[in-house]
């Protein structure tokens, strides 16, 4: 790999808008999490860091500063940048590359995908992270408790968000009322979001989840018969999973509800970006691989004897100034943007 000293070059990494004390800032967010931090910097140092491409200089990031702002960065300063990032591991750097191997390295032999949001996204305690989320049951906002006789609907699927609880819990607990009570079932499909770039459309893994209650169970034979009737491998972008949030909420509601007695596994399904197809106005269908895991999923769904629920984790439409809008949404863009989701779900619901 090459080391890029004279001309860094910085990964793909998460940017977004910010505001620490008044001020407006840029935070930088590395979607491995490889430091565990994330960094807030200063509009015009964060011009620089846009300028560390792997073909720019020190010396043709000052004049590229002066065009911009009019006055001259010393080169230490620009250094002091460099090695910061650098510390952090969001330089395509050999410091970088080989913590990126060894981590890569570890997970690929640990049978387990270990919480990645405790602490942070949920409560570690399991006594209390069960009364965070029946409290999203129980607030005004809420769905009430779901029933303890369940329901004559037989619930197939469900949509559910994958934002943090804080702002959609009560979100999370509408849909969950709804599994809690019309699915029955002993293995959930789930369907996550994939916010880090795929090679395929489709990223699978056989390693357990680990949960404040202990590690959920993926079903290795379903996926042992998945294999079979599916030509190419989609275990290529398994490693998106040890960072990637979306199925690990999920698992918190799904254990956070269900008695010790009724245990359930999963089937850990990462969706890449469909991008391409929306552009083309085609269906993703077309996209390579996406038929074939499709028809595999089916056929090994339709062999298999398992109560079996499918569950995407999937927000809608990101909105307001952290997501790149220019303004705040407002009361008129909120209900404008509800119909257009209503109108985009009707094939679904139907």
């Amino acid at each position: 790999m090459p080391d890029g000293k004279d001309r860094p070059k910085l990964r793909n990494i998460d940017v977004f808008p910010a505001e620490v004390s008044g001020q407006r800032v840029i935070c930088l967010r590395d979607p491995l999490n490889l430091s565990g931090k994330m960094l807030f910097v200063p509009i015009p140092t964060f011009f620089l860091i846009t300028l560390l491409d792997g073909r720019n200089s020190i010396h043709d990031i000052q004049a590229e500063f002066m065009r911009r702002y009019g006055e001259l960065v010393y080169s230490e300063k620009i250094q002091e940048v460099i090695d910061h990032l650098d510390t952090h591991f969001l330089l395509e750097s050999a410091r970088f590359w080989e913590m990126d191997r060894r981590i890569r390295d570890d997970f690929k032999k640990s049978p387990i995908r270990p919480m990645v949001l405790v602490g942070e996204g949920y409560e570690q305690n399991p006594l209390r992270l069960q009364e965070d989320i029946r409290g999203y049951f129980r607030k005004p906002e809420g769905p009430g408790d779901p029933s303890e006789g369940g329901s004559k609907t037989k619930l197939a699927g469900v949509i559910a968000p994958h934002i943090d609880f804080r702002r959609g819990g009560n979100c999370y607990a509408f849909a969950h009322k709804a599994i809690r009570e019309s699915a029955a079932a002993d293995l959930f499909l789930i369907l996550g979001t994939a916010h880090a770039p795929t090679q395929r459309p489709f990223a699978l893994t056989r390693k357990h989840f680990e949960t404040p209650w202990g590690a959920v169970e993926t079903d290795q034979a379903f996926l042992t018969d998945f294999e079979k009737k599916c030509p190419l491998d989609f275990y290529e972008d398994e490693f998106v999973h040890k960072t990637e949030h979306s199925i690990e909420l999920q698992l918190v509601f799904l254990q956070a509800l269900r008695p010790k007695e009724s245990p359930f596994r999963i089937v850990p399904i990462l969706c890449g970006s469909f991008h391409e197809a929306i552009v083309r106005d085609h269906s993703p269908l077309e996209l390579p691989g996406v038929r074939d895991f499709l028809e595999a999923i089916r056929k090994a769904k339709e062999g298999s004897s398992k109560k079996i629920c499918v569950l995407a984790s999937a927000d809608l439409a990101h909105m307001g100034i952290r997501f790149g809008d220019p303004e705040p949404p407002n009361p008129m863009s909120l209900q404008v943007l509800a119909d257009e989701d209503r109108r985009m779900l009707e094939p679904v619901r139907n």
